[in-house]
C-alpha cells in the first residue's frame, strides 16, 4: 500500500498524503502533533479540552453550523485526543471533499473558543471523566501509565481533572493552539478517490489563510524510563478486583519493537486462541476478560497485560500469568510454532487493513510522526525477518519480573 501514496509538502510545512481507496466513501483530516504529553504545568487535560471546544464556534460559524455541515450531506465529522496528538477528521462521498476540507481547516485553524459555549461544556467534559472514574477496567489503564511514566507527562490523563477543567478560559485555549496547532507539525490526509491534483489544489487556498503561529514548540522527549519491579495496590469499591502487569519498552526506532508486538500478539492478542486466555479463562474459568496491550508512542511504548477476576482469585492469576511469561523467555517457539503465530498475525494485520477509516488514521499517524507510511506488505515483510532466537530475547528483556510494575484494583 505504501508505494500508493503519494505526498506533498507546502512551504509552511503542512504536509499531505493521500492514498486511493477502492470505495467512494472518503476520509480526510489533519493529524496535529499536540497532545497531553506536550501539556505544561497546570494544563493538565488542555488537549482534549481544545479537541472538544475546536467544535463550538470558529470566526464564521456557530456551533450548530459546524455540526450541521457534514451531516446535511450524511457525511461525518469526528475527533480525538491520545498522549501525542489531535486529530480532527470526516467521513463522506468523495464528491463532497473540498467541504470537508474547508470545514477541519476552518475548525483547526479559526476556532474562536467562545466562553459561553466553554461555561456550557465543561461540565460535559466532567461528566465524562466522572463517566470515566466509574468504569475501573479503563481507568486502571490510565492509573498504571502514571505509575510507569512518573513524573514525566505521558503519565497524565488525556482528560485531566474536574478542578482544571471548570478553570479553563477562552485565553488558555488560545494560547494552548497557537503554541502547538503549527502547520509544520501537522498532517492533511485523505484516504478516497480524488485526483491528487484537486486535493492540492482545494487545499492550496485553505494552506494560505493559516496564520502565524508564533513561536515554534519542541516536544520534550523522554530520556530515559526507569522500570521498577513493584506491586501497588489501590482500593476501588468494585465487584471484581482489576489487574495490569507491565513496563514501559522500546522506542519507535528501536527494531525489537516488532518482535515485541509479534509476541504481544501469542500472549494476549485479540486471537481467542491466545496464550494467556487459553490459560485463564478457557482452561482454569477465572477470568472473563484477559488482554495483552502494546501502546506505541515516539520514544517509549507501555506493554502490559490486563485481566479482571474475584478478589480471591488474584494471586492464582497472576501465577498462572507468570508461568505463560517464562514459557515465552525459557522455551524458544519451535519453527511450527513460529510459523503458526505468523500465519495468524498476518490474517489479523489483512482483516484490519479493510476498517478503512482505521487505516485512513493509522496512515495520518505514522506520516505525521515518522514522514513515511508502511503498508501491509511491509508490516508483513518486518515479520517474516523475525527468528525464535530474537523473540526469545525479547522475551527475556521485557517479560523478566524484575521490571514489572503490578498495580491492583480491589
Amino acid at each position: 500500500m505504501a508505494e500508493m501514496a503519494r505526498t506533498y509538502t507546502f512551504e509552511n510545512g503542512l504536509r499531505v498524503i493521500q492514498i486511493a481507496s477502492p470505495t467512494n466513501v472518503a476520509y480526510c483530516g489533519l493529524s496535529i502533533d499536540a497532545g497531553t504529553r506536550d501539556e505544561e504545568s497546570g494544563e493538565e487535560g488542555m488537549a482534549h479540552f481544545c479537541e472538544h471546544m475546536m467544535f463550538k464556534g470558529t470566526q464564521k460559524r456557530k456551533a450548530w453550523h459546524i455540526i450541521n455541515r457534514m451531516e446535511s450531506v450524511g457525511g461525518d465529522l469526528n475527533a480525538y485526543t491520545n498522549k501525542e496528538e489531535t486529530v480532527v477528521y470526516a467521513a463522506f462521498m468523495k464528491e463532497h471533499f473540498a467541504r470537508a476540507a474547508e470545514l477541519i481547516f476552518d475548525i483547526v485553524f479559526h476556532s474562536t473558543f467562545p466562553q459561553h459555549e466553554i461555561d456550557k461544556e465543561c461540565e460535559v467534559i466532567v461528566d465524562e471523566i466522572e463517566s470515566y472514574n466509574d468504569t475501573p477496567a479503563d481507568l486502571i489503564y490510565d492509573h498504571f501509565e502514571d505509575l510507569i511514566y512518573e513524573g514525566h507527562a505521558l503519565g497524565h490523563d488525556i482528560l485531566g481533572t474536574a478542578e482544571n477543567v471548570r478553570r479553563f478560559r477562552t485565553e488558555d485555549a488560545l494560547r494552548f493552539v497557537q503554541r502547538l496547532y503549527r502547520p509544520e507539525k501537522m498532517v492533511f490526509f485523505l484516504y478516497g478517490n480524488v485526483p491528487f491534483e484537486k486535493t492540492i489544489k482545494v487545499l492550496m487556498p485553505l494552506v494560505a489563510e493559516i496564520r502565524n503561529c508564533g513561536r515554534k514548540h519542541t516536544k520534550a522527549k523522554n530520556e530515559k524510563i526507569e522500570n521498577k519491579s513493584r506491586v501497588v495496590e489501590e482500593e476501588q469499591s468494585t465487584h471484581q478486583a482489576h489487574v495490569m502487569i507491565g513496563r514501559a519498552a522500546y522506542g519507535s526506532k528501536d527494531d525489537k519493537r516488532i518482535a515485541l508486538y509479534f509476541l504481544n500478539n501469542i500472549l494476549g492478542g485479540p486471537g481467542m486462541n491466545s496464550r494467556l486466555n487459553i490459560a485463564l479463562r478457557e482452561h482454569k474459568g477465572l477470568v472473563y476478560t484477559v488482554e495483552s496491550t502494546l501502546t506505541n508512542y515516539t520514544d517509549t511504548s507501555t506493554w502490559a497485560i490486563y485481566f479482571g477476576c474475584d478478589a480471591e482469585d488474584v494471586d492464582k492469576c497472576l501465577k498462572t500469568v507468570r508461568q505463560e511469561l517464562d514459557a515465552l523467555m525459557n522455551t524458544p517457539l519451535t519453527e511450527r510454532q513460529f510459523q503458526a503465530s505468523l500465519k495468524q498475525i498476518k490474517g489479523q494485520i489483512g482483516v484490519a487493513c479493510d476498517n478503512f477509516e482505521n487505516y485512513a488514521l493509522d496512515m495520518a499517524k505514522s506520516f505525521l510522526h515518522y514522514n513515511k507510511f508502511e503498508g501491509m506488505n511491509d508490516t508483513i515483510e518486518h515479520l517474516q525477518k523475525l527468528t525464535p532466537q530474537l523473540l526469545q530475547e525479547v522475551a527475556k528483556e521485557v517479560f523478566d519480573e524484575k521490571g514489572l510494575t503490578t498495580l491492583i484494583f480491589r
